[in-house]
Parts: C-alpha cells; sequence; structure tokens
C-alpha cells in the first residue's frame, strides 16, 4: 500500500516532469527577444537561488566536510539544465527529449559504480533496448550510420548522461535534506552558465531593452523553476534512481502534446519506433528496483 512519503514523492516527480515538458516554449520565447539560452538560464536560476536562500536558509547549517559531494550534484545538475535549455531552443523538441531520456542506459552504469548495485538481465535488456532504440531513431541513410542531427541532439544526449549521473547521486546524498539538495542544483546551474558566458558571452544589452513582457517571463519561470526543483528533489531523494526515471516519462507526454500546438513538430515513422523503443528500455528499468527486491 503506497505511504504519504512514496504519494508525495510521485507528486513530486510528476510535477516536475510537467513544469520541464513545457518550459522549452518560454525558453524559446526569451531566445526570439534576444536572449539566448545561456543567459536566460543564469537570470531564471540566479532568481530560484535567492527565493531558496531565503526561504531555505536554514538548510545552510547541514554544510560540512562532508558535504563536498554536494559538489558533483551540482555540477551535474548544472550541465543538465543548461544543456537541456540549449538543446530545446535549437532543436526539435521531441527529438531531443527522446535522446535526453537515454538516461537509463546511463544510470545503470552509474547505479552500479555509486550504488553498488548488480546488473542483472533486466539491466543488460533495459541498455540493449535503449541503444537500439538509439540507432533506429538516428539511423541517417545519406550516411549509413546512426547519426544526430545537429549540436542540439549531441548536447540533449550529454544533457542525458548528466541527469543519470545526478539522478544516482542524489538518491546517494540520503543524508542531506531536500532543501540543501534544490539550493545546490540552483547554484550549480546558475555556477556553470555563468562559466559558459564567461567564454561565449551573450548580448547582455539585450536583457536591459527587453519589454515587461520579457522580464515577466524571467521572473515566472524562476519561481516556476524554484517550485519544480523542489519538487523534484524531494521525489529523486525518496524513490529508487530506476523507478525515478519511469515516472518522470510522463515529461515525454507533456513535451509531445506542447511541441505539437505550440511548435507543430512532429516525428517520422523511423523516429517514433525508435523513441517507442527508448520508452520502453525506462519502463523496464522500472523493473530492476523489483527483481532486486525479490532476489
Amino acid at each position: 500500500m503506497p505511504t504519504k512519503r512514496s504519494i508525495y514523492a510521485v507528486s513530486g516527480l510528476l510535477t516536475g516532469a510537467t513544469v520541464w515538458g513545457v518550459l522549452w516554449y518560454p525558453f524559446r520565447l526569451l531566445d526570439g527577444m534576444g536572449v539566448n539560452g545561456i543567459a536566460s538560464t543564469l537570470i531564471v536560476f540566479a532568481i530560484a537561488l535567492t527565493i531558496g536562500l531565503i526561504a531555505y536558509r536554514h538548510a545552510l547549517r547541514e554544510i560540512n566536510p562532508g558535504a563536498s559531494r554536494l559538489i558533483w550534484i551540482g555540477l551535474a545538475a548544472g550541465w543538465t539544465n543548461l544543456a537541456y535549455v540549449v538543446a530545446v531552443i535549437h532543436g526539435e523538441v521531441v527529438r531531443v527529449m527522446l535522446l535526453f531520456y537515454l538516461a537509463p542506459l546511463w544510470t545503470v552504469f552509474f547505479a552500479r559504480y555509486f550504488l553498488g548495485e548488480r546488473l542483472n538481465k533486466v539491466a543488460f535488456a533495459v541498455m540493449a533496448l535503449a541503444l537500439s532504440g538509439a540507432l533506429v531513431m538516428l539511423w541517417r541513410p545519406e550516411f549509413g550510420k546512426p547519426w544526430p542531427k545537429s549540436s542540439a541532439e549531441w548536447i540533449a544526449i550529454s544533457a542525458g548522461i548528466a541527469f543519470a549521473l545526478t539522478n544516482v547521486l542524489t538518491r546517494q546524498a540520503a543524508q542531506f535534506s531536500v532543501q540543501l539538495k534544490a539550493l545546490t542544483v540552483w547554484c550549480g546551474v546558475a555556477l556553470v552558465a555563468l562559466l559558459w558566458a564567461l567564454i561565449e558571452p551573450p548580448q547582455w544589452h539585450n536583457v536591459t531593452q527587453l519589454e515587461a513582457a520579457g522580464f515577466g517571463w524571467l521572473i515566472l519561470v524562476g519561481l516556476t523553476i524554484f517550485i519544480a526543483t523542489a519538487a523534484m528533489q524531494y521525489g529523486l531523494t525518496h524513490t529508487p534512481a530506476n523507478r525515478a526515471i519511469v515516472i518522470l516519462l510522463f515529461e515525454l507526454v507533456v513535451v509531445a502534446v506542447s511541441s505539437y500546438y505550440l511548435a507543430q513538430e512532429t516525428l517520422s515513422l523511423q523516429e517514433w519506433i525508435g523513441g517507442a523503443m527508448i520508452v520502453a528500455a525506462s519502463v523496464f528499468s522500472g523493473m530492476m528496483d523489483k527483481e532486486r527486491a525479490a532476489s
């Protein structure tokens, strides 16, 4: 029978999945206003971090020498979120998200290394199915081999790897509060975005010239990310890594619907088949926890 904590955890993951399934749209709007993905990510996560430091300031008391592992969560989450924003702005949203959701493949390896989880027959099936789905979806007849269409898709794959790492590290750091881990995520994303901005400076004057609607979008997205990250961290903390991936697949449903109505994007039959295989791999990955519990 589901416990209250498990219900809250699933609700947190579904909240995060829904939010990130539609956030690509305001980021594209901001990009159209001249505020690129690097600048918008830095600003909205700085807003979320500021709110978090006020709301969760008590969590800072948990910081001690053993909290150094939070640095890795912050950096992994930083690349996950920044890469996601850049990829959905410049790529086809559904393809980007399907490549992002190769995460179960990477989760198998990270869970083995960081959590000591054994590779069983389900794990090998997940790996084979996820790879097969990627090969089908990415197959390019003109090249005679599977290959992403654009740099955005390469970035999406890297975001999925970082997301799998974030997922596993968050589960491993169960001794820290959800609030401190949420602060870690916001700080990590802002830091990674800042570093990228130093390497490839955005056109900051476009931010200062934004109209009221543009500033409104930045503030709204920042507030939304504050809520979604807190909910997601609670869910990831109290849900096994592979099961969390399955629940987060709801994001694909939200993305498919929102991209169709907001951007008129559709997939070819080949892409649907490959995508279905990737989704199936994510579903099967949830069985890994049941098999371990039975053994």
